[in-house]
């Protein structure tokens, strides 16, 4: 028989967070979150908690975790996009339609209780957290920024009544021979539209100069793309922390108007995924060090945060942070680029990858269920 607890002591959090570590430790294609970062979740100054609450639930059999869950009511979402939904995420369980059913009955009663109508995922608090289930690319390792499952989740979920909302497509950047004709287009785009990259010192300089504007861009360009909300200060906040920590300003671009007003932005980030894995996500002193040595010379990067306000968004712009993106892996010695998750109907961002060697090799999925 399966037992489900709502999370609520110390303990029960750890195990939470624990739980899909010892579900994964023998599957290499997994990367970890940081162990820390988890566990922030429960904290009650949490960046998200004045737009949301969440609760966290463990499926137990025979005194053992064999299944969590958590449950995310997101007012700000609900309220942009005229929805009554509750979203599930940090769904793990062991092969069992029995635990499956147990934690997403947990899920939907509370939903219920909030007065929702429908319960969807996998998504986080925010698009900037792990979301969507992996169906297609279970052989290729995740990145750090994504959540691997295992294949039989799809199955689970379906079997609860739960079907496709929306797909998102992954690719696998490499660099084709440069003939130069990027080169010149950007060049062109930036001299029409009289614009111009934007320069910066070191990270802090960047954050002094850019970091209201930059967050500007990000809301104007993520505006309708599905599930997003716009950035609160607390939001803001913990992303200037997290940038502070990894942003390498030679994987940073931004390109300015007449105005030295911020139009577009690039940020990628040197690929920690195998740097953190053998800690099981902890910050040991080993595991700073390969951080440390990956992102000094990362051999993969992995594709961030791509903007372009409205406004530009058909003048071709987009073709400037493409064109340094190429030099950004060129001359760093970067052998490829994971895009992360791009909607399978983002035409404007997966046209783009035409100028690379582009193999798509993963797909995830968010599904939808009325309640």
């Amino acid at each position: 028989m399966v037992e489900i607890q709502k999370v609520q002591t110390k303990k029960q959090q750890r195990e939470f967070v624990r739980f899909p570590l010892r579900l994964y430790r023998d599957e290499p294609n997994f990367v970890p979150p940081l162990y820390g970062d988890e566990l922030r979740v429960f904290r009650p100054d949490y960046q998200y908690l004045d737009q949301a609450e969440a609760v966290y639930f463990l499926a137990r059999r025979d005194g053992k975790t064999v299944g969590r869950i958590s449950g995310i009511l997101q007012r700000t979402a609900n309220e942009k996009w005229g929805q009554k939904r509750v979203r599930f995420t940090r769904f793990d369980s062991i092969d069992d339609q029995e635990v499956a059913n147990a934690l997403f009955s947990a899920v939907e009663n509370w939903a219920r209780e909030k007065g929702m109508e429908e319960v969807v995922g996998p998504l986080g608090f925010s698009d900037l957290e792990r979301e969507g289930l992996l169906i297609e690319g279970f052989d290729k390792m995740s990145t750090f920024e994504e959540q691997y499952n295992f294949p039989y989740y799809q199955k689970l979920i379906e079997n609860l009544g739960y079907e496709k909302e929306v797909d998102w497509i992954e690719h696998r950047l490499s660099l084709l021979p440069d003939d130069g004709k990027l080169d010149r287009i950007s060049k062109k785009l930036l001299e029409r539209y009289n614009m111009h990259l934007g320069q910066a010192k070191n990270t802090r300089d960047f954050l002094k100069k850019y970091s209201d504007k930059f967050f500007a861009v990000l809301d104007e360009s993520y505006n309708d793309i599905y599930g997003t909300v716009p950035f609160t200060e607390n939001m803001k906040r913990e992303m200037i922390r997290s940038f502070r920590q990894i942003i390498d300003m030679r994987f940073v671009r931004i390109v300015l108007d007449e105005n030295d007003n911020p139009v577009c932005l690039g940020i990628i980030f040197p690929a920690i995924g195998e740097a953190v894995k053998k800690s099981g996500g902890r910050l040991t002193l080993p595991t700073l060090l390969r951080i440390l040595r990956t992102v000094k010379k990362p051999k993969v990067v992995d594709l961030g945060l791509i903007g372009v306000v409205p406004e530009h968004a058909n003048k071709g712009i987009g073709s400037v942070l493409v064109n340094e993106l190429l030099h950004m892996m060129r001359d760093n010695g970067v052998e490829y680029c994971e895009t992360n998750l791009n909607l399978e109907d983002n035409y404007a961002i997966i046209n783009q990858w035409k100028m690379f060697n582009a193999v798509q090799h993963k797909k995830r999925r968010a599904f939808v269920k009325k309640i």
